[in-house]
């Protein structure tokens, strides 16, 4: 069943913001069983969006659209909508009810740019908001049933998989079945050269891929006569994709590297502790995104040599003989926040993000990360290319992906 995606939004096409929505989206309707044959983005302007959603309605089953529904002048996709099915802009009651309580829960008054949001086209089929002010609505346009909803994410993802997915599944084909296998470690060439054959090999079965820096996600795509017997053929493939990957694969679906790690941790029975230099906390960042009081005891930003000291432990001789950024340095480090939280394992990282700072033998991008653990301790190195930022996610990535192997028993690389 064919789907088109339509993101609305000046600041998408002028680049301001990266138009995630559509990503999302798109995950969704293909797990779902739905074809996405069309993703576009169009800035704020009246004509312009009526008629790509004439175009769009004519041309597909289902119209999934984000952004546009916010109180201010910019805000032009309900009155556009109206027009692309040629009817009238109208108040609605009820939903301007909502939208007062709503806003009067959070200490504030209704004004006209909010009652605006109450003004939806006629005979549309309201989608409540239930967190924010924007509803979303439903609307025929052309031979498409066309859904609109807010552009925020955290207002658009429950209102898709509450409101709009419920409605349109039993549309969908229902003879497919995609597995999203997360990959970290492995370049994208590399990972096409190990799968080589599998698609051969699994009739039905199409292999895609996602490079999202420093991962790399394998969509495990198969169709079949009924959902059940892709659902089967995709995870036969899937297999044979984690066996020729190995413990490159991390996770599968919605698991996060940070996520995994953590988790890991917390089987393990293990408390931890972090130490950062070059990367400013971003390790601690990363684990904390997710859960993890339960695991993560504390840590420390270093940036200084003296704190280093001060904090750490870390010997003075070690750093003028060796540097801060050197493989002994990492390894005082992680054992100095090991000893410092009284806990099983220790991470640091020290090394050199850039632009400036670096030598003939130290140069830009080089880093060092370690883990101390009841067995010991373990330091790795690597020369990270690209700019300051992608040196430091990086180097958290590669600290993470060490305790991940530590604490679960996987091969060191």
């Amino acid at each position: 069943m064919p789907a088109a995606i339509l993101a609305i939004g000046t600041e998408i096409t002028r680049g301001e913001i990266v138009n995630t929505n559509a990503t999302w989206l798109s995950t969704e309707l293909t797990s779902a069983g739905f074809s996405v044959t069309t993703v576009e983005s169009i800035p704020d302007e009246l004509d312009q969006i009526v008629d790509t959603l004439k175009r769009l309605g004519a041309a597909h089953r289902f119209v999934i659209v984000t952004g546009g529904l916010g109180p201010t002048t910019d805000d032009l996709t309900a009155l556009a909508a109206a027009r692309a099915a040629n009817v009238d802009l109208v108040r609605d009651d009820n939903t301007l009810l909502a939208i007062r309580r709503r806003l009067e829960s959070r200490g504030a008054v209704m004004n006209p740019s909010n009652e605006k949001q109450a003004d939806l086209p006629a005979g549309a089929e309201i989608l409540p908001n239930q967190n924010g002010t924007a509803p979303g609505f439903a609307l025929t346009i052309g031979n498409a049933t066309a859904y609109f909803m807010p552009g925020v994410p955290k207002e658009m993802k429950p209102m898709f998989s509450e409101q709009v997915l419920p409605r349109i599944r039993p549309s969908a084909s229902n003879n497919a079945h995609q597995i999203v296998l997360h990959v970290y470690g492995m370049r994208e060439s590399a990972i096409g050269e190990a799968l080589a054959g599998v698609e051969a090999q699994h009739p039905g079965v199409t292999l895609g891929y996602r490079v999202h820096f420093p991962e790399c996600d394998v969509k495990v795509h198969a169709h079949a006569g009924s959902q059940s017997a892709a659902h089967d053929i995709a995870q036969r493939a899937a297999a044979v994709v984690k066996a020729k990957l190995g413990d490159s694969v991390y996770g599968e679906g919605d698991d996060a590297f940070p996520e995994v790690v953590g988790r890991a941790v917390r089987n393990r029975g293990y408390h931890m502790a972090v130490a950062e230099s070059c990367t400013g906390g971003l390790v601690s960042h990363l684990l904390t995104s997710y859960p993890a009081s339960d695991y993560l005891i504390g840590g420390a930003v270093t940036y200084a040599n003296s704190a280093k000291t001060r904090l750490l432990g870390v010997a003075e001789d070690t750093l003028r003989g060796h540097g801060a950024v050197s493989a002994e340095v990492a390894a005082e480090m992680a054992e100095g926040v090991r000893r410092l939280c009284e806990c099983d394992v220790g991470v640091a990282i020290t090394g050199i993000a850039g632009p400036s700072g670096g030598t003939a033998t130290k140069p830009v991008g080089l880093v060092y990360w370690a883990v101390s653990h009841p067995g010991g301790t373990i330091v790795k190195d690597r020369v990270f290319p690209g700019d300051r930022d992608e040196v430091r996610v990086a180097a958290a990535y590669a600290a993470l992906d060490l305790l991940r192997r530590v604490v679960a028993g996987l091969p060191i690389r």
